[in-house]
């Protein structure tokens, strides 16, 4: 429900009385709202509704995007949190963005973290943690203007995904300098994720894991008819599921580790058929409740989910979440530290790889911890499908998910547009 804006209002009312949220219109698609001018003139007579209908929006996840970003600029008067965003001048720079399903749990106790710190910490601390569904434009905006220079770097960033970290436009151009260091001093993490079978640990102890996003899939019952029923990844590639299949594809993180993991097990065939498996892109919101659409649109037989969103669905619908045979893709939150004001960040790396956030992650969120102090709850089946370091660090991760993506989008053309 909307708290701060109404889809009756003008652009220019809600530009005026939140500013911050200019952005947001400009990164999507409204760039003429960068013009003072034309948000005075145009944007007083054109209202939100209209907006958004012209650009075919989807009126309900853009004025979450809108809430949110409106939020983060606001104290927040009922819990008492302090805004999440704290720009002083101060000796060391944290940000990123943190799941959106935890992440009042999580600033919750970094706020309460960093007030019992006030006594011992004898430098300032700026800090910008937003919701992963604001996405990373700023942060990766500040990275490009960085131009190389490494002093003009943040000192921890946090985030889902590979391509802030990987891409070499991006922190990717650091990685041979030196720059960032894993100082998390953390020799074994949780068996989960350090096993014959899989190992989260960078080699080359530059990037921390602090907890996956794993991705499963979430089949629905009432529309999946006589085919049969899919438990891996695998199955989705057969003809019977051409057409059929939802995806999380504006959630870049979760889409991006997805095409990664498929093209690196099953390679560009494996690209294409999932790109003509593609019915629509849903968000994992809208997918817990896409038995009852109304919308007219064909319902999917299959989404691809983050572990939470297919958790949570309905015992009593027809939708039900398959841990794939092959394993859930995962998609890590890394954390990323560097070394120029170590003493400064260790703390805070020990905080956030502390047993107390893993738990957060782990429970509340259903996203694995890789704290070994953490249960993770998870079954023997329970298996993971995981790039590796030695892929990683072989292959210009940057690059790959470009390629993938465009073949993805070539395959899937017809349902696309």
């Amino acid at each position: 429900m909307a708290h701060y804006i109404n889809i009756t209002d003008t652009i220019y009312d809600i530009t005026e009385k939140f500013p911050e949220t200019i952005g947001l219109f400009v990164a999507n698609g409204f760039e003429q709202l960068n013009n003072p001018i034309m948000r005075s003139t145009l944007g007083k007579t054109v209202t939100l509704e209209m907006a958004l209908s012209m650009r075919k929006l989807n009126q309900e996840l853009f004025i979450e995007k809108l809430e949110e970003t409106i939020k983060q600029n606001l104290p927040d008067l009922t819990s008492g949190l302090t805004p999440t965003r704290k720009e002083e001048g101060g000796d060391i720079r944290i940000e990123g963005v943190l799941p959106c399903p935890i992440r009042l749990p999580l600033l919750e106790k970094f706020e309460a973290w960093m007030a019992s710190q006030k006594d011992s910490m004898d430098y300032k601390v700026d800090y910008n943690l937003k919701s992963a569904n604001l996405g990373l434009d700023d942060v990766k905006e500040r990275i490009i203007a960085a131009d190389g220079n490494a002093d003009a770097l943040s000192d921890l960033y946090l985030s889902a995904g590979f391509d802030l970290f990987f891409d070499k436009n991006l922190m990717g151009r650091y990685r041979d300098s030196d720059t960032f260091e894993d100082i998390s001093d953390m020799k074994q993490i949780n068996p989960d994720f350090d096993n014959d079978a899989i190992s989260l640990k960078d080699p080359k102890n530059q990037y921390a894991i602090i907890g996956i996003v794993p991705a499963v899939i979430m089949v629905n019952t009432a529309v999946l008819g006589d085919r049969p029923f899919p438990e891996s990844w695998a199955d989705l590639m057969k003809p019977e599921f051409e057409n059929s299949v939802s995806m999380p594809m504006k959630d870049l993180d979760m889409f991006n580790a997805f095409l990664l993991h498929i093209h690196r097990y099953y390679g560009d065939e494996g690209i294409k058929k999932m790109g003509k498996a593609l019915l629509r892109s849903m968000h994992p919101a809208q997918m817990v409740k896409s038995h009852i659409s109304k919308d007219g649109n064909k319902v999917p037989a299959v989404t691809i989910s983050p572990y939470f969103f297919a958790s949570m669905a309905d015992e009593k619908s027809p939708l039900r979440p398959v841990w794939p045979k092959d394993g859930a893709i995962i998609s890590p939150i890394f954390l990323l530290a560097s070394i120029k004001n170590r003493e400064k960040v260790k703390p805070f790396v020990d905080f956030l790889y502390s047993k107390e956030i893993g738990e957060i992650l782990s429970s509340n969120g259903k996203f694995p911890s890789t704290n070994p102090l953490v249960d993770n709850h998870l079954k023997p089946d329970q298996k993971f499908m995981w790039l590796g370091w030695d892929y990683i660090h072989s292959h210009d991760i940057g690059e790959l998910i470009k390629t993938t993506e465009q073949l993805f989008y070539q395959a899937a053309e017809k349902e696309v547009l």
